[in-house]
């Protein structure tokens, strides 16, 4: 069993004065088999991989996703996709020009 965690964002990443990197908020995350993938609409709009707003089933990945975002925000200072009513056209349009 792994865990897929869902929801990763700044607000749910802490570091303490060890430089330790601590995840919190585990209301999304499921345990699933790493093969296995799950259909359910669960994150943060902003941070959402494009399968899951697709809902073509989605696994762990999704945190990697998440996480590419995450990187890019803390480089440029915004999301990817920050237009605020714009995020899902935005990623479903990126995701069908793009197949990664």
């Amino acid at each position: 069993m792994e865990v897929m965690y869902r929801d990763i964002k700044p607000e749910n990443i802490l570091i303490n004065n060890l430089g330790h990197i601590k995840l919190i908020d585990f209301g999304l995350s499921k345990k699933m088999n790493a093969q296995d993938k799950t259909y359910s609409f669960a994150g943060t709009p902003e941070y959402l991989a494009p399968e899951v707003i697709l809902n073509k089933g989605h696994g762990k990945s999704v945190d990697l996703w998440a996480i590419g975002v995450l990187f890019y925000e803390m480089i440029s200072g915004k999301t990817p996709f920050c237009d605020d009513s714009k995020n899902f056209e935005k990623i479903q349009r990126f995701y069908s020009l793009y197949t990664y």
